[in-house]
């Protein structure tokens, strides 16, 4: 499959490309950050910008958007980064006749949930930034093109995406990168005309989110934090890890990333 990779010098994105490229499928990079020794293909440039998301989706068979700013900053230009770069990418799916996207949601989307047993993904969303609110957007943008144009979409809401898990929340909600790539090759593979919404996380024993919708496209994960747990729990839990698993999006949810929407200067008084 020809598979084009936003984002595809990102930490996610590198490991998508070169997964997906060692599983077979010719790949074409796009970002605003060059890749030495890139595995196939590569567009330098913004795909918020018509002519370079046109030029990069013409000759493919699938995108997996990955690209976007992930810290929290302004309600605009979350907007911008998560929103209307996935508007773009669609419009040239669109005239090019590209069926599938995976896109990089997050689990942040729903991250004002509070924690409770296995959480579902048809809970209502509730972001906890607006970061999460920009996920919630670009979901709904791709619910609106699988409805109008007939395409594929799968809206993976990634959990805490690392190389081995990290913190006590993180043996809930890691997604190792063999997972990821596994993930992205099941969500690109979804018929014409379905949108789904999955969890992006690995087989976890303790996990929050229900696998069962990324078992429904194909996912296979094979991973388990539970591995790493005598290590990540042989120290004392802090205050800060104990109000970090309140609600699912830990410590996004919390008082420190709340923010004004807008960097407007202050009005003289």
């Amino acid at each position: 499959m020809r598979v084009l990779v936003t984002g595809a010098a990102g930490t996610i994105g590198s490991v998508v490309c070169s997964g997906l490229a060692a599983q077979g499928h010719q790949i074409r990079g796009l970002d605003i950050v060059g890749v030495p020794d890139f595995p196939g293909e590569f567009v330098h440039g913004d795909c918020s910008e018509a002519v370079i998301a046109d030029a990069a989706v013409a000759g493919m068979d699938a995108v997996v958007h990955l690209a976007g700013n992930p810290a929290e900053i302004s309600l605009p230009e979350c907007l911008h980064s998560h929103v209307v770069t996935t508007a773009r990418l669609l419009d040239a799916m669109v005239a090019h006749g590209v069926g599938n996207i995976a896109y990089a949601s997050s689990n942040h989307a729903v991250g004002r949930t509070p924690r409770q047993e296995l959480l579902g993904i048809h809970t209502r969303p509730r972001p906890d930034t607006f970061y999460g609110v920009s996920k919630v957007a670009g979901e709904a943008v791709l619910s609106l093109y699988v409805d109008r144009h007939g395409i594929g979409a799968v809206a993976m809401r990634i959990g805490s995406f690392q190389t081995e898990p990290r913190g006590r929340r993180s043996l809930s909600t890691w997604l190792s990168p063999g997972d990821c790539v596994r993930l992205v090759d099941a969500a690109i593979r979804v018929p014409r005309g379905e949108f789904a919404v999955v969890f992006g996380i690995s087989a976890n024993r303790r996990r929050w989110w229900d696998l069962g919708p990324g078992r429904a496209i194909g996912y296979r994960p094979q991973d388990n934090a539970e591995d790493w747990a005598s290590r990540i729990e042989a120290g004392p839990e802090s205050d800060d890890e104990r109000a970090e698993q309140e609600f699912v999006g830990g410590p996004f949810a919390t008082a420190r990333y709340a923010r004004p929407p807008f960097d407007d200067p202050e009005p003289s008084r």
